[in-house]
């Protein structure tokens, strides 16, 4: 634990928000759970823990439905930005999440038994049906994208600098949820190449990873599988800690801008 005598000292260059850190990282996942509001409806709704789940909870294996995905939980970041609204909609055959986003920023998450990272994948699929031109992920008044996947892993907090430790406990206070130890965050981006490694603003504890990049596949299902060591690797220079959790996230509220984009099955794969 910090000292409090110590928040005041370091509370004025500790650049909290990105709506708090991605409100604690947008899952640790510890979070807010419930039905999904309304785009503009209610901004409270009750915190509870959520279900540890064994695995990440199929969109194709559930029925078409308004509301939350099954096994998935609603995350805010902020009380005051708008709601990206998510629904499960039959789409050409099968099941997918579509995430409409129109000056928004919310995601849903999904907490996890502890995984050890070591051979383990992230594959998925993914479309963005429309295009965010303003958006620039290096520029944190233009971090915009159509299409995120955070990865949240474990590790030892008390080995990083004071200044990242005082990040995690404002956050921690501000956001009532407990950030994880780093954040992998897989983004389709509008300007960054793919492949490319950009830092979050705010924290060196969220490294996003370009997998698609500029607007050229629009209207395409794009597939992915990601090495998490490999990635985690090239991002911290490290060994990677047990995976926690698994968010989504689509927004435009820093752009002022509308989107809409489909999620397929997200899977974590043990590859020997």
């Amino acid at each position: 634990m910090i000292p409090k005598s110590l928040y005041c000292h370091f509370s004025v260059g500790l650049r909290i928000p990105l709506t708090v850190i991605l409100a604690a990282a947008l899952s640790a996942c510890a979070g807010f759970s419930g039905d999904q509001p309304d785009e503009d409806g209610p901004k409270a709704f009750s915190s509870v823990e959520i279900q540890t789940q064994e695995r990440l909870p199929k969109f194709s294996e559930q029925p078409a439905q308004k509301g939350m995905p099954s096994g998935w939980s609603f995350y805010r970041l902020a009380p005051y930005k708008k709601n990206t609204a998510y629904r499960l909609e039959n789409y050409q055959g099968k099941t997918v999440l579509s995430a409409n986003s129109k000056r928004s920023a919310s995601g849903i998450a999904v907490k996890l038994r502890p995984h050890p990272s070591k051979d383990l994948w992230l594959e998925w699929e993914w479309k963005a049906v429309g295009s965010i031109l303003e958006a620039d992920n290096t520029e944190r008044h233009t971090d915009d994208a159509p299409l995120r996947i955070l990865v949240a892993f474990d590790g030892n907090k008390s080995k990083l600098p004071l200044k990242e430790r005082m990040t995690f406990e404002m956050a921690s206070i501000l956001s009532g949820q407990e950030m994880p130890y780093a954040t992998l965050m897989y983004i389709w981006s509008g300007k960054s190449p793919v492949n490319s490694v950009v830092d979050n603003a705010f924290t060196s504890r969220i490294k996003m990873i370009v997998v698609d990049s500029g607007w050229q596949n629009l209207g395409q299902w794009r597939k992915h599988a990601r090495d998490l060591t490999a990635d985690y690797l090239v991002a911290y220079g490290e060994m990677p800690g047990e995976v926690i959790g698994v968010a989504l996230l689509t927004d435009t509220d820093n752009t002022k801008s509308e989107v809409r984009a489909l999620y397929g099955d997200i899977e974590l794969v043990r590859k020997p």
